[in-house]
């Protein structure tokens, strides 16, 4: 009998979520377990329970107290679970006290995995990141997240290597090996980084040689900034409903009326409770946020949680510099608002200087363009150049890197009348002062 070639799938793991009411006035705890729910989801994870306690100060044994650790141990046991995912983070004692707690498998060694936040979004950026870049901060990330964790679950990591002759003496433990190895892996990886890092800044440079304004979509995750890039570009963004589902920048080219070419920015989504080791790994990414002219920040305007979206969004630009930022607001997925809530919301985005437009249908992406388009204008201004027939292929760099409004032939050569960035007209002049020895005669 011939087997099938069908792949089997694998049965997802089984997750317990615990979060606590700390009551502090920030989004409730049915809201982040909703998003840790969401998460899990993303990462693979069924959730087959959900777990809260009323609490301002994590217990410094366990994160909640010994009741409610029973209670957690219970539900792994009914539910038949194999992971628990606290919403916070854990420190590595907290970690250990809880596997230990909740339940050891034959050789002393964990049957159930404790893990918290930062770890579950950490494994998701390991799954979605595709470039080299994105593949090399998210292992940082990780081991920096591991180094201060890693702990002795087995009796191998107490072992001295001392002992035999010819190797008495303290020696070095197991677990001082491991750490050792990490903090060299850590050193390597932060030099591939920084070797694509140059990479980076050389490219940035290079588009800086024929410059375009940058406009860089920023938003909470699973806002609809890329479904608004594709709309916009047809860029073939991947875009679905699952939160992180774009993880590595897209760049692509956008033409406006009167600032000419522009550059599109996709970048990864924001979330509550951002792992600081992310931010810091992923900076050189997110420097395509620092450095854009113009963010469109994106608001899922269909979400009851917007406003708390919106603030996580401000204080993520607040810790990478870039709050000052001009930007314009894009409310976005107006398709799934009543008809009498979207009239009323497109008055308050007229008088506001938002947009409310909807990637689905497309309805406000005019308005939009034209926004950017409104925004961008003043950074080009109309130039005119006396170019000679010998220097035509400047006519090239002209359309490259701006928007020609006309062209003349004259006796020398051509009159061209261009808008474009200001850098770049003063290079065009210095080229033809070189060719001719002279400043380029006016128009």
């Amino acid at each position: 009998m011939a087997r099938s070639s069908m792949p089997v799938a694998r049965p997802r793991e089984r997750a317990v979520l615990v979060a606590l009411d700390r009551g502090d006035g920030g989004a409730t705890v049915e809201q982040n377990l909703e998003e840790l729910a969401g998460l899990c989801t993303t990462a693979g994870l069924e959730v087959v329970a959900q777990i809260s306690q009323a609490r301002r100060v994590p217990d410094v044994a366990t994160f909640v107290g010994r009741g409610k650790v029973d209670e957690i141990r219970g539900e792994i046991e009914e539910r038949e679970a194999q992971v628990v995912v606290f919403d916070d983070p854990l420190s590595p004692a907290q970690t250990r006290n809880l596997e230990r707690r909740l339940g050891m498998g034959p050789g002393n060694t964990p049957y159930v995995s404790v893990l918290d936040r930062a770890q579950l979004i950490l494994d998701i950026f390991a799954q979605r990141a595709r470039t080299i870049e994105g593949k090399l901060q998210v292992e940082l990330a990780q081991l920096e997240y591991l180094l201060p964790r890693l702990t002795g679950h087995w009796t191998h990591l107490s072992r001295q290597r001392g002992g035999a002759v010819g190797t008495r003496g303290p020696g070095e433990t197991q677990l001082e090996v491991d750490r050792r190895r990490i903090r060299e892996k850590i050193a390597k990886l932060r030099l591939r980084l920084a070797e694509v890092r140059r990479t980076r800044t050389l490219h940035r440079h290079d588009r800086a040689a024929v410059p375009f304004p940058t406009v860089a979509f920023v938003g909470y995750t699973n806002a609809g900034k890329s479904s608004l890039m594709n709309a916009l570009t047809g860029a073939g963004v991947p875009a679905d409903s699952r939160l992180f589902a774009t993880l590595d920048p897209t760049l692509r080219r956008l033409g406006l009326e009167k600032s000419g070419a522009v550059l599109l920015s996709d970048t990864v989504g924001f979330i509550h409770k951002l792992p600081h080791s992310l931010i810091d790994a992923f900076r050189s990414t997110l420097e395509e946020v620092t450095t854009a002219d113009l963010l469109l920040h994106v608001t899922d305007f269909s979400d009851p949680e917007q406003e708390h979206h919106r603030a996580v969004v401000q204080e993520v630009l607040e810790e990478i510099g870039a709050a000052q930022s001009e930007r314009i607001e894009v409310w976005n997925k107006s398709d799934r608002l009543a008809d009498d809530i979207r009239a009323g919301l497109r008055l308050v985005a007229a008088r506001e200087g938002a947009v409310l437009v909807s990637a689905h249908t497309r309805e406000g992406l005019d308005q939009l363009l034209a926004a950017i388009d409104e925004r961008l204008a003043p950074w080009r201004r109309e130039e005119c150049f006396a170019i000679p027939r010998s220097q035509a292929g400047l006519i090239g760099q002209l359309e490259r890197g701006g928007t020609i409004l006309s062209i003349e032939e004259t006796d020398d050569g051509y009159s061209v009348t261009a808008r474009l960035d200001p850098s770049l007209a003063g290079r065009i002049r210095k080229r033809l002062a070189e060719a001719t020895a002279a400043d380029a005669p006016p128009c």
